[in-house]
């Protein structure tokens, strides 16, 4: 695994997947090596432990809600975080998140994600305004902040979907 290190961002290669596993109220229950070396955490401190753990705090709570709003309707979802690690440093991916489904009962039973070393032009965009919904919710909380995204998906006309895949 090659992870690099630029001040107190670090990078990990184009080709490798982060990958972990959660239950339904975000507790990890699967982290893979990846996962676990740029973390910076022990396997046994991660497993059991809310995901949001890594969770930096330049990243807006709206797209948390977002992500979860998605995934707890059983929906897929993707998104750029920026994600800090245990001695804090950061690091950004470009996430797919999926519900996990039951498949002999059908039921949601936890969440999967997959997360790949994000495009440098799409960190270009979504750097910025991620900032400014932060502003946002400074300001005016989370739904100051959601009306952000979604004023600015609107001037764009495209969906959240689109606009994430668009600057992969």
């Amino acid at each position: 695994m090659s992870i690099t290190q630029k001040g107190e961002e670090l990078h990990f290669d184009e080709n490798q997947f982060i990958v972990s596993k959660t239950d339904l109220k975000g507790r990890i229950t699967y982290a893979n090596d990846l996962f676990i070396q740029i973390s910076g955490f022990k396997e046994q401190e991660l497993i059991g432990t809310p995901h949001n753990i890594l969770r930096h705090p330049d990243m807006p709570r709206a797209i948390f809600k977002l992500l979860w709003d998605r995934v707890q309707a059983g929906k897929e979802v993707f998104a750029y975080v920026k994600n800090k690690t245990k001695n804090n440093k950061y690091y950004w991916v470009h996430a797919y998140i999926t519900p996990i489904v039951d498949t002999k009962t059908q039921q949601l039973i936890g969440y999967h994600s997959v997360r790949r070393s994000p495009s440098a032009k799409g960190l270009e965009v979504i750097a910025p305004l991620y900032q400014k919904m932060l502003q946002a919710e400074e300001q005016g909380g989370i739904q100051a902040s959601t009306a952000l995204l979604d004023n600015t998906l609107s001037q764009l006309k495209v969906s959240y979907d689109a606009f994430i895949l668009s600057h992969e």
